[in-house]
């Protein structure tokens, strides 16, 4: 995919590309787009309040000035609302114009000029204020143009595809799990035991996981031992975390972070063993497995010297997590964890899985993508109940904050292209 522009000429071009910056077909939602002059700029998506009082309007149209002032440079704004209510009985335009006309207040206030605006319900779309019948019949142009537009079949041909809606699976794994799978990852932990707590363990673990993120072409099939091993790295959540913070931080980010939080334990540790496939070398006879003590991997590689317990390296892990540091992540290495997540979320179910979806929800979070984010941590919280992690990312999504680099537009993650503008 490449960042090359695209002319958009009608509404149903601007209806059409919302989808595919989205990834799904909002349902009950306000979509707001920013304009740089007669360019798009940023996209949000929030759900439709659930009431049209005025006090609940009013803050959430506030809600919707704060997210778009993140984008300082922009000087106007189109508004879309989707909704099935009010299209029987053709009221959609008065249901939400105490809505629309409460955002474009705020938007006012804050600088920037509404544009336009359009209804899209479920079979026909139309403006949100032209009342006259001459060119704005009832019930509108059905969606039918939106989907047939020059620019949505662009954006198909170039592999983009667009959901009906947010992902509503919210029942623990109902597949088969891939055979052996469960023995492999058991063997896995129990090997594991207490060797993640030394500092080479961790460094051994990330190259290993880098070895399938950074491959060409995106990540590889895995066989069933290694998807066994990456599966177990994700049930110990100091590994866990450590690999979210090194997609989109670099590995020193991370050792650093897991040094200040004191994971390591001093004293001799239990060997590490590596799968052939993430080793990255010759495989030796036997069961498959590279066997790695601390001792040889300082050997092989040399590493820098043990970083001391620096409180701001535990503040610079938490703001990775929030998308406060770095200035811009590593969005070509996060997009394929978010790949390999899928891959082993989809082998089998248990905590291993509950992980792999977090960690997804996480990453669609740094996207900006909260109606996805939700779907994903909703899986994992019913796949494990009490998920630690799940909960508290659900609750930074309900309450409607934006990770730091959604919020700059410098940063932020592009579909088309997965890069930062």
């Amino acid at each position: 995919m490449t960042n090359e522009r695209m002319t958009i000429s009608r509404p149903e071009d601007i209806l059409g590309y919302v989808p595919h910056a989205l990834g799904l077909w909002p349902e009950e939602s306000l979509v707001a787009l920013t304009l740089h002059g007669k360019t798009l700029g940023a996209t949000l998506r929030v759900d439709l309040p659930p009431d049209s009082g005025p006090p609940r309007l009013a803050a959430f149209a506030e809600k919707i000035g704060e997210y778009l002032a993140a984008d300082p440079s922009a000087d106007g704004a189109l508004l879309v609302v989707y909704s099935g209510s009010g299209w029987g009985d053709g009221t959609v335009a008065e249901r939400h114009s105490p809505l629309l006309r409460a955002v474009e207040e705020v938007l006012d206030a804050g600088g920037l000029v509404l544009r336009d605006a359009w209804l899209v319900g479920p079979g026909h779309w139309r403006s949100a204020f032209c009342e006259d019948p001459g060119c704005c019949p009832w019930p509108g142009h059905p969606v039918e143009l939106i989907h047939d537009s020059r620019l949505n079949a662009e954006m198909v041909f170039r592999g983009s595809n667009v959901a009906t809606g947010a992902d509503d699976s919210s029942g623990p794994f109902a597949g088969q799990d891939e055979p052996g799978l469960a023995a492999e990852e058991a063997a896995a932990m129990e090997r594991l035991g207490d060797a993640w707590k030394a500092r080479t363990s961790l460094g051994l673990m990330l190259d290993g996981w880098f070895r399938v993120l950074d491959r060409e072409g995106g990540s590889p099939v895995l066989g069933t031992v290694p998807a066994a091993f990456l599966r177990a790295c994700l049930r110990i959540p100091a590994w866990r975390d450590a690999v979210a913070v090194a997609a989109a931080a670099g590995r020193e980010t991370a050792c650093a972070g897991a040094e200040a939080f004191g994971f390591f334990r001093d004293g001799i540790m239990p060997e590490l063993q590596l799968p052939v496939e993430l080793a990255g070398i010759a495989a030796p006879r036997g069961d498959g497995r590279v066997r790695a003590s601390a001792e040889a991997a300082v050997a092989a590689k040399p590493r820098p010297s043990r970083p001391s317990k620096d409180p701001a390296a535990v503040l610079r892990y938490g703001d990775v997590l929030l998308g406060l540091h770095p200035a811009v992540p590593d969005w070509k290495r996060l997009d394929a964890l978010d790949r390999l997540l899928e891959d082993l979320a989809a082998r089998g179910g248990g905590e291993a899985r509950a992980a792999a979806l977090t960690l997804r929800g996480w990453i669609q979070w740094c996207r900006g993508s909260g109606s996805s984010a939700d779907a994903l941590l909703r899986q994992a919280e019913a796949e494990e109940p009490g998920y630690r992690l799940a909960a508290l990312l659900s609750e930074l999504v309900h309450r409607g904050t934006l990770c730091g680099w959604a919020r700059n537009r410098g940063a932020a993650w592009r579909r088309f292209g997965g890069a930062a503008a």
